[in-house]
């Protein structure tokens, strides 16, 4: 059973803006997500919604799982030191 990926329309534009090596190494770990949403070394983030992280160098991906829809929400990407502002 696999999962459908979606994205905010924030989180596409921050991945289309990597750089190429680091952009398909994010894209790769994303494609993951719709087979596995809850990998080995996800993080569960703390706040009032359900959001999950996984980490790709010094890159992180924040997204949302919608288990009875079968999606995974790309809710934003960027790097490490500003990922975290506004969530």
């Amino acid at each position: 059973m696999s999962y459908r990926i979606e994205f905010k329309a924030d989180a596409r534009r921050k991945l289309l803006g990597l750089d190429r090596p680091i952009r398909r190494r994010v894209e790769a770990r994303i494609n993951a997500l719709a087979d596995d949403p809850r990998p080995h070394g996800v993080e569960t983030l703390t706040g009032p919604e359900r959001l999950y992280r996984v980490r790709v160098g010094d890159y992180r991906i924040v997204y949302a799982i919608e288990d009875r829809a079968l999606v995974v929400l790309v809710v934003r990407v960027g790097h490490r030191r500003e990922i975290y502002r506004g969530l």
